[in-house]
Order: C-alpha cells, then sequence, then structure tokens
C-alpha cells in the first residue's frame, strides 16, 4: 500500500467504482488499483452499484457484465440514458463474447476485457481510458472556445492584476465571491479560477440562479434516484452560482443549510450525501445592500464573501478595446463563419472614447452587427457611429428591430426566434432548463429550434 507519509500523487484524486459479484476478484482489483494510488469503491451487484455511483460520481468504471441482480449492459445502459457519457466505462467478463462485446461498445464503454484478468492489461487499460477522459475534455474545451471566452482578454494592468489575483487565489480551495457590472466577464473570471486550481480536471458546474429556484425545481439542484443533480455533477469539482443576488428565499435556505451541513438528500431518497466542491459565486449588485434591505441572509452572505474579486467594467481599462475588437473579432469570424473586416484607426478611437455601459456583452453585440450589416474589408467611422447611435426605442431588449411591415408569419417567426435566443441565454443554452422555464415540452422545443435554425451550443458567447 502507499505510504502515508509521501505525498498524494495526481491518481489519488481519481476516483473508480469497480463492480464485480466475485469477492477474491473485486477485492484483488481493489487492492491493485490502490496500490496505483486511485481511490477505490467495490460494489458486488447492481443496485449497490447504482447506489455508489449516485453518491460519489466516479471518474472510471470497472463494470462486470454478468451478476445475479442485474447485468453491466443494462447499468451502462441505464448511466449512458442518464447523460453520464463522459464516464468512461470498462467492461469485464468472463463469458465474453464478440456480440456482447459490440453491443457495450455501441452503448459507449470504453474497452472490454475478458476474465481471467491480465493485471497489465488491466492497468494499461485503466489509464488509456482516463487518458481518453481529459482527451475528450480538453478538445470539448478547444471547441467550446470558439463560442465562449475563458480568459480575461487584454494587457491594461487592470486585466494583469485581475489574471494574477485569480490565479493567487486559486492555488487555494477558499470559497470567492466575484462582483461586477453585467457583462463585464464575471463568468469567464469564474472559468478562468477553476482552469488554474487543483479542480480543474474536474467538473465546472454552472447553475445561473436568475433562470433556476429550488423551489420551483429541486431536482435540478439535488437530483432524485434516476437524475443526477448539479450537486452531483459538481462533486470534487468547481460549483459556480452565477447572479446570486437573484436567489430567492427558498434557494438561499436550501443553500446555507448545504454550506453548513456539506450534506444534502435527492429527492424522494432519506439518506444524506455529501457534498465537496470549490464555490464560487457572482453578482452584479452590492450584496451588503441587500443584506441591509433584508433581501439577502447576511449569514449566507459571510459564507460566500470569503474572498471577493472585483471584475472592473469595460470604461475603466479603454486601453484594451482595440484588442478586444479584434479578438471577438476573430471569434465570431470561425464561429459565425462571417466574412472578415477590419476596423480603421479612426473606428477604434471613438469606440475607446465610447462608454460601454453594457461593457464587454455591448461591444460583441456591436462587433456582431458591424460584420453582420456592413461591407467592404474596413468598418469605418461612419459605420461605427451609425450602429452605437441607433435610438434605444426602436429596439426591443435583444437590440434587433422589429419589422412590423412583414406578413404575420414571417413577423411571428422573428419573434420566436428572438425570444427563444433570449431565454436560451439566459440559461447558458442549457435546453432542458429553458424549456422548464418557459414551461415548454422539451422535444417541442428541440423540433421549434431546429425549425428556426437555431444552435443552442453557440449562445456561449455573450456571457457574464
Amino acid at each position: 500500500m502507499p505510504d502515508p507519509t509521501q505525498q498524494a500523487s495526481p491518481a489519488s484524486h481519481i476516483h473508480i467504482l469497480v463492480v464485480d459479484d466475485e469477492p477474491d476478484i473485486r477485492n484483488l482489483v481493489q487492492e491493485i488499483l490502490e496500490d496505483e494510488g486511485y481511490r477505490v469503491t467495490v460494489a458486488e451487484n447492481g443496485d449497490t452499484a447504482r447506489q455508489a455511483f449516485n453518491a460519489s460520481r466516479p471518474d472510471l468504471v470497472l463494470l462486470d457484465i454478468w451478476m445475479p441482480d442485474v447485468d453491466g449492459i443494462t447499468l451502462l445502459k441505464e448511466w449512458t440514458e442518464e447523460g453520464n457519457t463522459d464516464i468512461p466505462v470498462i467492461m469485464m467478463s468472463g463469458h465474453g463474447t464478440v456480440e456482447t462485446a459490440v453491443e457495450a461498445t455501441r452503448l459507449g464503454a470504453f474497452d472490454f476485457i475478458e476474465k481471467p484478468l491480465s493485471l497489465a492489461r488491466l492497468l494499461l487499460t485503466v489509464e488509456q481510458a482516463l487518458d481518453s477522459e481529459k482527451q475528450t475534455l480538453q478538445n470539448s474545451a478547444s471547441v467550446a472556445g470558439i463560442g465562449q471566452v475563458n480568459e480575461p482578454v487584454g494587457k491594461s494592468a487592470a486585466m494583469q492584476r485581475l489574471r494574477e489575483q485569480v490565479k493567487r487565489i486559486a492555488e487555494h480551495d477558499s470559497w470567492v465571491l466575484i462582483t461586477g457590472e453585467a457583462g463585464s466577464g464575471t463568468s469567464v473570471t469564474a472559468r478562468y479560477l477553476h482552469q488554474h486550481s487543483h479542480h480543474a480536471e474536474k467538473s465546472f458546474v454552472e447553475l445561473n440562479l436568475s433562470a433556476c429556484s429550488y423551489d420551483r425545481n429541486p431536482e435540478e439542484f439535488v437530483g432524485s434516484a434516476s437524475y443526477q443533480g448539479l450537486l452531483q455533477k459538481a462533486q470534487g469539482g468547481t460549483l459556480y452560482l452565477r447572479n446570486i443576488d437573484e436567489a430567492d428565499e427558498a434557494t438561499q435556505n436550501f443553500l446555507l443549510a448545504l454550506f453548513q451541513s456539506h450534506t444534502f438528500q435527492k429527492i424522494d431518497t432519506p439518506e444524506n450525501h455529501s457534498f465537496s466542491a470549490r464555490i464560487i459565486c457572482s453578482s452584479h449588485r452590492d450584496l451588503e445592500q441587500l443584506v441591509e434591505q433584508q433581501k439577502f441572509r447576511k449569514d449566507l452572505f459571510y459564507l460566500i464573501n470569503v474572498v471577493p474579486v472585483h471584475v472592473p467594467a469595460l470604461r475603466e481599462h479603454r486601453e484594451d478595446i482595440p484588442e478586444l475588437l479584434g479578438f471577438y473579432t476573430d471569434m465570431l469570424v470561425e464561429r459565425e463563419k462571417l466574412p472578415y473586416r477590419h476596423f480603421s484607426l479612426p473606428a477604434q478611437n471613438r469606440l475607446r472614447n465610447y462608454d460601454w455601459y453594457g461593457n464587454i456583452r455591448e461591444l460583441t453585440n456591436v462587433v456582431q452587427r458591424l460584420l453582420v450589416t456592413g461591407s467592404g474589408n474596413e468598418i469605418s467611422l461612419e459605420e461605427v457611429e451609425a450602429t452605437i447611435n441607433e435610438a434605444p426605442a426602436a429596439k426591443p431588449a435583444l437590440g434587433i428591430p422589429i419589422a412590423y411591415d412583414l406578413p404575420l408569419r414571417e413577423a411571428r417567426e422573428q419573434f420566436e426566434r428572438d425570444y427563444l435566443v433570449h431565454q436560451l441565454k439566459k440559461t447558458g443554452g442549457n435546453v432542458g432548463k429553458t424549456a422548464k422555464l418557459i414551461d415548454m415540452e422539451r422535444t417541442h422545443l428541440y423540433r421549434k429550434l431546429r425549425a428556426l435554425n437555431i444552435d443552442p451550443k453557440a449562445l456561449s458567447l455573450e456571457d457574464n
């Protein structure tokens, strides 16, 4: 067994669930994996495997196919249908057939190992599965990076201080409260903190409290016997509570109880489940003022406000605007396949002197509008003036003019598209949450999004 006086290896943060009805094999695999530094949980049948899986989300599962109560293929299918496709599963069987291996692979299993187990083959497959999971996460982040910013952009002294401060904070597990005006980059800062912490290879789970209430939808928070809630998904990683200033009374009460006890109960289940994750919160309003107005719990405020981080408004680091214009131009050209256009020097100077009360989100909208509506390689000062001086009264909340001269069907489609885009942005592009928010059946919403050519994944660009 590993010497407890030695520093923990990177593998010690990796949790493996071993499911096998044969005690000798189960105990042997556990001992070998623990010798390698992994944290191991064992289960002797399908029922205990379900409980162990739901109690603490593993990083990898070694799953026997033939068990007395339920076969491993059924368990694999259950977990896949619940959305746990990011957890690699290695199937084990003493009665392996080509058909079984093909079926397991079709359902998402990483590999298939026959018994009697070759321990060298077992360890190699475990390493390959974990490397594959890590690479998948990196690839997903790379793809998401086309429409999602993961680092505060800018070379100004203010932004350099922000990045340096966040990196120092990330070395510790202290809870963090990020404040800043809407659109200034609070969510980007939260992701940046997570990426520089030792939780970086674990989940980053974002919960927008302006769009989700514990009172209306507790299952989204805690899960149930058949549904994995956000708290489970965040285990060992980071739970980011966005817009905590918008949390209603029931949600505040739930969060306070969770943070004090570090436990929660799933819907319709009596047992307590432990909760351990890095907590990051963000707010666009002064929480101390809300406490004084008795709109936010004082005890909750003191729990979450351990380390404060303030994100400066864009008008406080205007020198970064030329770089930001170039950054978002490149991003939108790549993501939206828009024609590339560069800002003339007079246009850049005008935008440097603009107040940007909508911060980086407003700047992104302006860049996108100029790329879509303009022509020619250069964006002129006149185009910029025309765009930023549009009368707000002529635009609805989304900043898109209403065309009253359209036929009714087309006008309705335009409204539906704007409405659904607005609601999806509130939930970070999450279709399930949006369906609940607008009281629409999820499959109907998927069909409507396809009919209107709306891509939910592309809506994470205009983040806070």
